[in-house]
C-alpha cells in the first residue's frame, strides 16, 4: 500500500468480453490519466486482448461469474490505492478528466475514500435525460482499500470513508442497438433470475404480469421518459419486458427445481412411483 502523503496515483480498471469496437475509446480517454490501466478480460474471441496489449495495458484473464466477483478481481489487481472503474463503453469527459487532473495534484480531502462521477448515457443516437437513467451518479473513483463491489448484476461498490463529489461526466455509450440490447436484458435477466429463485421469492407469476406494467409507468410516466422521444419509448418498452422475463425465468427455475426434487424422490424410492 501506498504511504499515506504519496503523491496521488491512479489505476484505470477496466472488464471486458469481446469489446474491439468500444475498448479503443474507453483507453484513450484515461491516457495521460491513469499511472497504470488494468484490463481484465473474459476470454474474449475478437481483438479486446490485442487492442488492450498495444495500448500499454497490462492484461489478466479470468472466466466471467458474475459482474461483482469480476470487479473485486480486477481491483485487487490495481498496484495503487486510488482505482477509477470504467466499463469498456464508458469514457472519461473532458471536464471529469480536468477535475480529476487537479484532484491528483491537489490530493482528496481528509477522510474522503471515494468519489461519486455522474454518467450520462448515449443511447439510440441521442444524450438521454430523463427515463430513470439521468441522473445516474456512480461511485468510480476510489481507495481500494475498503472498497468491495456487491451483486451479480448492477453492482454496486461499498466503500469505508466519505464520498465526495467530481465535476464532469463519465460518458456511457450503451447498447449498440435494440438487438444488442435484447441480448443484454437476456443474459441479465438469467443472473436476475438465479437470485430471485434463490432468495425464494413467492408469487413469481403474479409479479411477472404485473410489475412490468408498474415498470413501464415508471420509466415512462414517473421519470418523464416520454421527453425522451422514441429512445424513452424504447427504454419502458424493454426495462418492462426485462422485468416480466426474469421472473418468468425465475418461476422456470423453480419448477424446473420441483421436478428434479420428485425425480431424486422416485430414484431414492422406487415403489413411491408405484399405484
Amino acid at each position: 500500500m501506498e504511504p499515506e502523503n504519496a503523491v496521488m496515483k491512479i489505476s484505470a480498471v477496466i472488464i471486458t468480453r469481446n469489446e474491439e469496437d468500444r475498448l479503443p475509446d474507453a483507453l484513450a480517454s484515461v491516457q495521460g490519466l491513469a499511472d497504470e490501466v488494468v484490463v481484465v478480460d473474459s476470454h474474449s474471441g475478437d481483438r479486446t486482448v490485442e487492442i488492450a496489449r498495444a495500448s500499454g495495458a497490462r492484461v489478466l484473464q479470468k472466466r466471467f461469474e458474475n459482474y461483482g466477483q469480476q470487479k473485486n478481481f480486477a481491483m485487487e489487481q490495481a498496484s495503487h490505492e486510488w482505482v477509477l472503474n470504467l466499463d469498456a463503453d464508458e469514457r472519461v469527459s473532458p471536464e471529469l478528466k480536468r477535475a480529476i487532473t487537479a484532484l491528483k495534484e491537489e490530493g482528496p480531502a481528509a477522510g474522503v475514500a471515494a468519489f461519486a462521477i455522474q454518467r450520462r448515457t448515449h443511447y439510440l443516437g441521442r444524450w438521454i435525460r430523463h427515463s430513470g437513467w439521468y441522473p445516474d451518479r456512480k461511485v468510480r473513483l476510489f481507495k481500494r482499500s475498503g472498497a468491495s463491489w456487491q451483486g451479480r448484476i448492477h453492482e454496486r461498490l461499498n466503500v469505508s470513508g466519505a464520498t465526495a463529489s467530481l465535476p464532469g461526466a463519465i460518458l456511457h455509450y450503451t447498447y449498440r442497438d435494440i438487438s444488442d440490447h435484447l441480448r443484454r436484458i437476456d443474459r441479465y435477466s438469467s443472473l436476475q433470475a438465479q437470485e430471485i429463485a434463490e432468495k425464494g421469492k413467492k408469487l413469481l407469476l403474479g409479479r411477472a404480469c404485473l410489475l412490468p406494467v408498474f415498470t413501464f409507468a415508471r420509466h415512462y410516466l414517473l421519470k418523464l421518459g416520454f421527453l425522451d422521444g422514441l429512445a424513452g419509448f424504447v427504454i419502458a418498452l424493454l426495462s418492462s419486458w426485462a422485468t416480466a422475463l426474469k421472473y418468468l425465468k425465475a418461476l422456470e427455475l423453480k419448477k424446473s427445481a420441483r421436478r428434479r426434487g420428485r425425480d431424486q424422490a422416485t430414484d431414492e424410492n422406487p415403489a413411491s412411483g408405484l399405484r
